[in-house]
């Protein structure tokens, strides 16, 4: 079956919204944080531990799982879910943001995407057709039209051109998605000009997408407050029945600043990209693990936290095991990582239940960034 939201409640001060998603996996609260397995697989651990965070949809990568192990593959062992013994469900994205970070301006045509294979120098070409039905094959609960992802420093004049080239891919996508039981999601873009964000959530829509991304948003070193005002202007033109996702974005502020603007599901690697290099989320902030002040420090991540990491660990252990190179370490924290990301979610949706999600972000914001300086 496709995907089908369900608004439950609206909080009362803000745009937030309480949901559930069903899909053919289960049905699922929102707002949610989705781990990224980029490759099929969520850096360093296994689909129990991901189950154990209480993940609900994980993101799987299209550029990556056509490169290798190829979609044809990834079919014939039954799908994605089998393939890598996942029994939730999945969201594939369309490969755009990692094709246009390997091609030139040049190459970008109406037809499609001209790069080269980032592992073997190899000449590729990407149509929205090809795209589609990569994550045909793939059979993801989720898949995603392919767009242009142009940098957020564009000039409006390349931003509007790219906006219908966008459309144009989206409906071409649309047209040649022939999974009964995956749902395609349309996506946004538009930069940080109010009037092309709100023509192209327009006519997105116009062509009723089982859900709506906001792209552009994590692919250049905007502002925060021009990424909110992005949000804010894609936001009202979606219909309340329709899922919300907002691509590429994890830090916990951001996921706070995104749900109170309207949106339903995130999704980030950096949990566990900061992870590999010692970092962990805590209530007090971002602490390093490598600083040698915790080599005798005993106490778990956060006392706060109800993960398999915190239960059984200290931060002196950790901090060694990530010293030692050894690859624990970093699976470790990310588990934490991308527990504490879920465990957030869980308390926005209960701030949401209670009305009080304002309160919620700015105790949140005073313990995570003043409490840590």
């Amino acid at each position: 079956m496709k995907i089908k939201y369900n608004l439950i409640k609206k909080e009362a001060h803000t745009n937030a919204r309480l949901g559930k998603l069903e899909t053919n996996y289960g049905t699922f609260d929102t707002p949610m944080f989705m781990p990224v397995g980029t490759q099929a697989t969520v850096k360093t651990l296994s689909p129990e531990e991901l189950k154990d965070m209480n993940a609900g949809i994980i993101l799987s990568n299209t550029y990556h799982l056509w490169l290798r192990p190829g979609e044809d593959t990834v079919n014939r062992a039954g799908g994605l879910h089998k393939f890598m013994n996942w029994d939730g469900p999945i969201l594939t994205d369309s490969g755009g943001f990692q094709v246009f970070s390997l091609a030139k301006p040049k190459n970008i045509t109406e037809e499609g995407v001209y790069f080269k294979n980032h592992l073997n120098g190899d000449k590729l070409f990407l149509t929205p057709e090809k795209s589609i039905e990569i994550q045909n094959k793939l059979d993801s609960d989720i898949a995603m039209s392919f767009d242009e992802c142009p940098p957020a420093s564009a000039d409006y004049e390349y931003m509007k051109n790219s906006i219908e080239r966008t459309l144009r891919w989206a409906k071409r996508g649309k047209d040649v998605h022939n999974n009964p039981n995956q749902s395609l999601f349309g996506i946004i873009q538009g930069g940080y000009f109010e009037d092309l964000r709100a023509y192209s959530a327009k006519e997105t829509v116009k062509m009723d997408f089982d859900g709506y991304s906001i792209g552009g948003v994590a692919n250049d070193h905007e502002s925060k407050e021009d990424m909110y005002k992005a949000i804010e202007y894609s936001t009202p033109y979606i219909p309340d029945d329709k899922t919300r996702y907002l691509m590429g974005v994890g830090e916990p502020e951001d996921i706070l600043e995104g749900v109170i603007r309207g949106i339903d599901i995130f999704d980030c690697v950096l949990p566990t990209r900061l992870a590999r290099h010692g970092h962990a989320f805590t209530k007090y902030g971002k602490i390093n693990l490598k600083n040698a002040k915790y080599k005798e420090d005993f106490s778990p991540i956060d006392e706060n936290c109800d993960c398999y990491a915190c239960k059984h660990y200290t931060k002196s252990y950790i901090k060694h095991l990530i010293n030692a190179e050894e690859t624990f370490g970093a699976r470790l924290l990310s588990i934490h990582n991308i527990r504490f990301l879920i465990r957030l979610t869980e308390d926005i949706r209960e701030a949401i239940k209670n009305d009080n999600l304002l309160q919620y972000r700015d105790q949140f914001m005073r313990d995570y960034y003043e409490k840590n300086k």
